[in-house]
């Protein structure tokens, strides 16, 4: 039996799944989000890349900028982070950039993309 407290809305229900059957839960959404996590866990990653070069001069006093904020836009099996983050990890990242810039698009075959979640210059 596995134990797990939903995350689907405020209420947080605590939720047992065992055999496929979904106990605890108050709402449709609760017992398919327990299905899900119990067959086949995934989440959204977010990380860092490196830029591939130096920013312009630092504006607005803010301090100098030597990575950018990425995430994918669909959850990534739970057993394949760490795959991805090391793929983010050496990747390089060109100048300009903007919110929502892919930097990686269908990682492995996975269907899963990697934008930019912030703009620099």
């Amino acid at each position: 039996m596995i134990s797990l407290i939903c995350i689907i809305c405020p209420v947080g229900c605590d939720l047992s799944v065992e055999n496929d059957a979904v106990m605890g839960n108050a709402c449709p959404r609760g017992a398919v989000y327990a299905l899900e996590e119990a067959r086949a866990p995934k989440r959204v990653v977010t990380a860092t890349c490196a830029l591939a070069e130096e920013p312009p001069e630092k504006s607005r006093n803010l301090p100098a900028v030597r990575r950018v904020p990425v995430k994918t836009l669909s959850p990534c099996p739970k057993e394949q982070i760490a795959d991805l983050l090391s793929d983010l990890y050496r990747l390089r990242v060109a100048l300009p950039v903007k919110i929502g810039d892919p930097v990686i698009t269908d990682w492995r075959g996975t269907g899963i993309t990697v934008a930019v979640s912030r703009t620099l210059p």
